[in-house]
């Protein structure tokens, strides 16, 4: 009777084992394989299931990472350091299926082989992406280009509002968005207008016809910049007597302003206000001129269309 009773549970556990195990492992080993021999692959629901709990694992880890590093930090630092983790994570999930694969038993330096065309493939059709997202990380870790810096490329001059890993986008003057691949960054010059501090010296030229009194125009212009709105107090806006021209004076009105997306329009208002103050004590703005003198050996002699016409036909 006794060993009726210890029976009983080593059939369960033999059911357990044979057949639920048993099936349950057939239904994991299911898949499809690739070659032969020892270069077979299997990509069986087994290892499919292993790498997707892998992936979520691993996700879970890195929010919470990510969560625990940017907790303290400033907003500006906490996108920066996102834009970067982004980067890390892809390179972590490379890394966790292929652990997880050789875990699994597969061969990784088969697959690496027989991967290897198209990875050489892929590398140089993504050499450009590869070169924007190292200079996205050069840009956000040395941080050479910050949110609001003012900067010009290709003749271009625009307000950055966005630093991406691989792009960053900034508004030009007349509101249209730039977008700049951020290889242009470490392959090109650019020119930052508020890298230092977002105070930049400005200057318009204007030329005098030869003979005015350059002592009234230099006041004249000091009176114009120093009466402006948008330009700085301190440092003062000074004149400077920058060449004599081929046809006229030139002189410039340098000045100090802190916003310098604005430069045009402050530019624009005072020549409106130069133009006026200068026919008002009449002073001319001069066009280009030029002098011509003819030089001939002979007396000029003058033939009608006519005259030459019958000389030709005889």
């Amino acid at each position: 009777m006794i060993s009726a009773f210890q029976e009983e549970p080593n059939k369960v556990v033999e059911v357990i084992e044979e057949d639920i195990w048993g099936a349950i492992k057939e239904f994991l080993q299911i898949g499809i394989g690739y070659g032969s021999g020892d270069q077979r692959i299997e990509i069986t629901i087994g290892l499919l299931i292993m790498l997707s709990v892998a992936l979520l694992v691993t996700n879970f880890l890195l929010r919470w990472l990510r969560s625990l590093l940017t907790r303290r930090m400033a907003n500006d630092d906490r996108l920066k350091f996102i834009s970067v983790f982004k980067f890390i994570r892809y390179v972590i999930y490379i890394v966790v299926i292929i652990i997880t694969m050789s875990a699994a038993g597969i061969d990784i330096t088969l697959l690496l082989t027989a991967s290897a065309a198209l990875f050489v493939g892929l590398g140089l059709a993504l050499q450009e992406l590869f070169q924007d997202v190292i200079g996205g990380i050069f840009i956000i870790l040395d941080k050479s280009l910050h949110v609001g810096d003012i900067i010009e490329v290709n003749g271009k001059v625009g307000k950055v509002f966005e630093i991406k890993l691989r792009t960053t986008r900034a508004i030009t003057r007349d509101d249209k968005v730039i977008i700049i691949p951020n290889h242009h960054f470490i392959s090109e010059i650019i020119y930052n207008y508020t890298q230092n501090h977002k105070t930049t010296r400005e200057k318009v030229i204007v030329g005098v016809a030869y003979g005015s009194d350059i002592d009234v125009v230099t006041k004249i212009l000091l009176e114009i910049a120093e009466g402006q709105e948008g330009i700085m107090k301190n440092p003062k806006p000074f004149v400077l007597f920058d060449d004599f021209g081929d046809s006229a004076l030139l002189f410039s009105v340098n000045f100090f302003i802190s916003d310098s997306f604005s430069d045009p329009r402050i530019k624009s208002e005072m020549r409106y206000k130069i133009d006026a103050k200068f026919r008002e004590h009449k002073i001319t703005i001069p066009f280009p001129q030029r002098d011509i003198h003819i030089f001939q050996d002979l007396p000029f002699r003058h033939t009608s269309i006519g005259t030459a016409k019958n000389s030709n036909e005889s």
